[in-house]
């Protein structure tokens, strides 16, 4: 039963006697904060500078009509409740222009979720939390890894890795949900004490709600966020292999693992428009059309791997590099975002500067779906796409219509709606695209993210293990279908990666939703799946990962219903004080996987959750709840299976055969 109690200077809101918000003069529920701000952007990576002007705790409550008003000297601020499944929905009333700070009760050794994608850690209590799409890598950290021994290379903290989609979404792990309905800039901060949440502007609303499981809690996030995300059938028969050179080369390092048995269901030619070397590596040349050049004939390589059983994907963003001809037709047509003195707006990535389409331009998003999308790679037969970027949009530039610091975290999402659109409107079903940016109702366009760019290593702050933490908190923030790049993608100089460390984090995706290669940006120098000493054990895996596809399909309809494939490993106790290892997981219901980390590691050390499992590869039976040291070979991650589960039986036929 939902309450609202109001007297004198105090208010709560309870769920069947459990506290969900509260108010008192000396502790506000809500603050007013007029302030300045400015943004100092490079490279997508935002720096703020904020001066805060005049605060206003409100410190008065009284009820009127059907609403509550908290006030102080001259401000207020009206809130509606109403009641939601298990909690409520508090709606606000504030004042333009100003910004606002909500206080929520803490609970002593309360662990704390989601937020969107975050990298470094899956329980963010004690850390602030920013509400601002951004570039996710930093260049610095880059060229400090390129250039630092392993030794003496200090992993970055929580607070300084920023995320390609953040979401001011929460769950804990005592069974509380904590959803703001805003697309301002701001942050969270979950103190021992209290929790604070801070916007630029008023909210539309505030959901609080109780779940018993985290299962509870994902089902109540689906039931507010549709959830549209899909793969295609043919996605789970294989890997999609990312390669690229143009087209002999493309059909040769398809076909040599082909030929050597591996299960490639697609491959990946993120340079189909063109080729852009730069002293950063070698990367795409943005101007959406096929690179004739590079690629003659696109139609009939297209058609050469269809014969062999394996789609054609593309690449496109929201950028044309500068002076393309794509670039020279949009800025004519005016499709471009401009600066305040009408000049196009260029933002730059590594070296080189590129226009931005304007999304709310309908004639450009018209171009962008009818010639870029459906003409330019729908036509030719492409099956999918990374569509990518969507984080960079400046604060300070003119649109065609609306607020760029308003539409700012919204960005990603436009991006993703106008590719799904144009894929419903050719009638494509077989057709997919993900994305790595995100906000808010990325689950109801983009039919599955990546985690974006990681690094060549296995460093915890950028490389192959925070790709685990940031999955876990976008499942957490009701996003469940999540994939990476199979051996990352940012190498400099030393940075990059050996036979061993693509062959490690195959094995990882392998027991994943998709499987997806990714050449990073200096093929030439990091380790490949088609490489000779690489090759079997992308042969292997893949034949693995096309075995699993019935069980791959369940995780599928599970995360369609709001369910994670990927899970921390006390997901199901709901008690992060029962972590053992914050970089095993649970894929789906049935499977514990254990990925390697650890460079010429043979064994690992494996904490299984409760109950009675059985080793994929050796049939071996372990119980739960205890600490095991298992034989974890080259091209054999220790993976378990649910002796009692409904796909044991799947699973015994994958362990003996491979």
């Amino acid at each position: 039963m939902l309450q609202s109690q109001v007297r004198a200077g105090y208010w709560a809101l309870e769920q069947d006697g459990e506290l969900l918000a509260a108010h008192t003069i000396a502790a506000p529920f809500v603050t007013a904060i007029r302030r300045e701000k400015s943004y100092k952007e490079n490279r997508g990576t935002y720096k703020e500078t904020v001066r805060e002007v005049e605060r206003i705790p409100l410190e008065k409550v009284k009820k009127e009509g059907e609403e509550l008003v908290f006030s102080g000297e001259g401000h207020s601020l009206s809130l509606r409740v109403e009641s939601r499944p298990r909690g409520a929905e508090l709606f606000f009333r504030g004042e333009e222009g100003w910004a606002y700070a909500f206080s929520l009760p803490a609970i002593e050794d309360e662990a704390v979720f989601g937020g969107g994608e975050q990298y470094r850690k899956t329980n963010l209590r004690g850390e602030k939390v920013v509400n601002f799409v951004s570039e996710h890598i930093k260049a610095t950290t880059v060229l400090e890894k390129g250039l630092v021994p392993r030794a003496l290379y200090r992993e970055k903290k929580h607070g300084s890795i920023g995320s390609y989609a953040p979401m001011p979404v929460f769950v804990t792990d005592t069974g509380r949900l904590i959803r703001f309905d805003t697309v301002s800039d701001g942050y969270a901060e979950f103190g021992k004490d209290r929790y604070l949440f801070v916007y630029d502007s008023c909210p539309r609303s505030l959901i609080l709600q109780k779940g018993d499981s985290f299962r509870e809690l994902s089902a109540l996030l689906a039931s507010q966020i549709p959830n549209r995300q899909y793969l295609p059938d043919w996605c789970l028969d294989g890997m999609i292999l990312g390669a690229q050179g143009g087209t002999q080369a493309v059909l040769d390092k398809t076909f040599s693992l082909l030929d050597a048995g591996a299960q490639i269901c697609g491959v990946w030619s993120q340079d189909w428009s063109g080729c852009n070397k730069t002293i950063a590596g070698y990367q795409v040349w943005w101007n959406w059309e096929a690179d004739e050049s590079l690629y003659p004939d696109i139609r009939g390589m297209i058609q050469k791997l269809r014969e062999r059983g394996v789609r054609f994907l593309a690449y496109i963003n929201p950028y044309l590099v500068k002076d393309s001809r794509i670039y020279t037709y949009c800025k004519e047509q005016g499709y471009l975002i401009c600066r305040r003195d009408g000049s196009v707006y260029h933002i730059k990535t590594t070296t080189f500067d590129a226009g931005m389409l304007d999304l709310t331009n309908p004639a450009a998003v018209g171009y962008i779906k009818d010639v870029l999308i459906k003409k330019n790679m729908l036509d030719l037969g492409v099956s999918g796409w990374m569509a990518d970027f969507g984080e960079y949009l400046p604060v300070d530039c003119v649109l065609h219509d609306g607020d760029p610091a308003k539409l700012h975290n919204q960005w990603p999402v436009i991006w993703a709606r106008i590719n799904r659109e144009a894929i419903e409107e050719y009638g494509a079903k077989d057709a997919f695209f993900f994305t790595r940016s995100g906000y808010v109702g990325i689950q109801s366009y983009a039919p599955i993210l990546w985690n974006g760019d990681q690094h060549t290593d296995t460093t915890r702050d950028y490389g192959m293990p925070c790709v685990m933490p940031a999955s876990f908190s976008l499942g957490f923030s009701g996003v469940p279908m999540i994939h990476c790049d199979i051996g990352g993608f940012f190498s400099f100089l030393k940075l990059k990666r050996d036979g061993e460390l693509i062959t490690r984090w195959m094995e990882m995706c392998t027991f994943s939703l998709l499987m997806r290669s990714h050449e990073s940006i200096r093929p030439q120098v990091n380790a490949q799946p088609y490489d000779e000493d690489v090759k079997e054990y992308t042969a292997r895996l893949t034949q693995v990962h096309r075995a699993l596809k019935p069980y791959v399909a369940r995780c599928v309809e599970q995360a369609q219903k709001g369910l994670p494939a990927m899970r921390p490993d006390f997901w199901e106790k709901m008690d992060e004080e029962e972590s053992r290892d914050m970089y095993a997981y649970f894929f789906g219901d049935e499977l514990f996987v254990c990925p390697v980390l650890k460079k010429g590691a043979e064994k690992r050390k494996v904490y299984l959750p409760d109950g009675k499992w059985v080793h994929l590869w050796t049939g071996k039976e372990y119980k739960g709840g205890k600490k095991h040291m298992v034989e974890a070979p080259l091209g054999k991650i220790p993976v378990f299976y649910r002796k009692d589960g409904e796909f044991a039986g799947l699973f015994r036929e994958i362990g003996e055969k491979y």
